[in-house]
């Protein structure tokens, strides 16, 4: 039978580093106050002792958790199959775990999980929040302003009645729609297509955007709704091609759905990019230097996404507890986008 070792206790980390027990907690929970000869004496004292601070106990003294929720619009069937939540999610962890805190995950897919979610916000859990892949007309966002979390969302939010002031950090969708566009005008090619991503979603309806920007004369027939998924850009492919044979160039919303239509190229006998040429967005790697041909793609930096998400949230927290003079939070942050030529345009 193992015996139970007792925890290291404040009163034992004072007693080896000779100072008070106040002195011990202010040291432990940040505060300022304390001359650094002593706050190396107690930082030595718990590496030794292996304290490790009452979370319970260190959130009444900081009013932090030291917890974030980090909330992905989708079923967990998508979150694990598509490899920009996994990029997403990692620069996050990455800005989190650089700062002590930790993540917390949370999948909506119905109603029952937006009830859920909602509870838990509003249960004083988690510090604030991060929310990435919202829909149009989602609760999540009023959820989340009844909670009264400090929030950052990934991707330009657009819902009616929405709070003023929102923070969020996106990509330059339109533009690099625009970018891809013009890549394909520039090749000769005439018939450019577009496959959507999902319309209820802001990148999507910005990449649209952009592709009309330069084809405002465009076909009506040259564009196809997808959801940002193979198989639909399968579908899609297949729907363009019998509208309209004579297609030489397609701009896809995503490299897996730009996948999913370079299959169905290959399988119609047509070359790429002699007969169509190609372009995605996300530079979704290794997905786009393996397709056949690879993948000539519009490049978002999707984990600088996540990592400035967490970083403008933390900054936000900071503020909250110890506000400074320094300026607000911005309300948005575009990143740029970059196109990357490889030999499918």
């Amino acid at each position: 039978m193992t015996e139970t070792v007792p925890r290291p206790t404040l009163e034992a980390v004072a007693a080896r580093a000779g100072v008070s027990r106040a002195t011990v907690s202010r040291v432990v929970n940040g505060s300022d106050g304390v001359r650094e000869p002593l706050a190396e004496r107690v930082r030595r004292a718990v590496d030794e002792l292996g304290y490790v601070p009452n979370q319970a106990a260190r959130s009444l003294v900081t009013k932090r958790h030291d917890a974030v929720a980090v909330i992905v619009a989708e079923p967990e069937t998508r979150v694990f199959a598509d490899p920009f939540f996994a990029r997403q999610l990692r620069g996050i962890s990455k800005e989190l775990t650089a700062h002590d805190n930790q993540l917390v995950l949370l999948l909506t897919e119905d109603r029952d999980d937006h009830a859920r979610v909602g509870r838990y916000l509003a249960g004083g859990h988690v510090d604030g929040a991060l929310v990435f892949s919202l829909h149009i007309d989602d609760p999540l966002p009023e959820l989340i302003q009844r909670a009264g979390l400090p929030t950052v969302f990934g991707g330009r939010p657009d819902w009616n009645g929405g709070p003023d002031g929102v923070v969020y950090v996106d990509s330059d969708n339109r533009g690099g729609a625009r970018d891809a566009v013009r890549h394909l005008l520039g090749l000769g090619r005439s018939r450019v297509a577009h496959i959507t991503g999902a319309l209820d979603q802001t990148s999507a309806v910005d990449r649209l955007d952009g592709f009309r920007d330069v084809m405002a004369d465009a076909d009506p027939r040259l564009v196809v709704e997808g959801d940002f998924t193979a198989a639909c850009g399968e579908w899609a492919m297949r729907e363009l091609l019998d509208r309209c044979p004579g297609l030489d160039a397609v701009f896809a919303a995503n490299d897996i759905t730009a996948a999913g239509a370079l299959r169905v190229l290959r399988e119609r006998g047509l070359r790429v990019p002699d007969d169509v040429a190609v372009v995605g967005f996300d530079d979704m790697l290794p997905i786009a230097e393996q397709t056949e041909p690879p993948l000539t793609t519009v490049r978002q930096d999707i984990e600088e996404m996540g990592r400035l998400m967490a970083r403008l949230l933390l900054r936000d927290l900071d503020r909250t507890t110890a506000p400074d003079e320094s300026g607000g939070t911005p309300s948005g942050v575009i990143l740029p986008t970059t196109l990357v030529r490889r030999a499918s345009a």
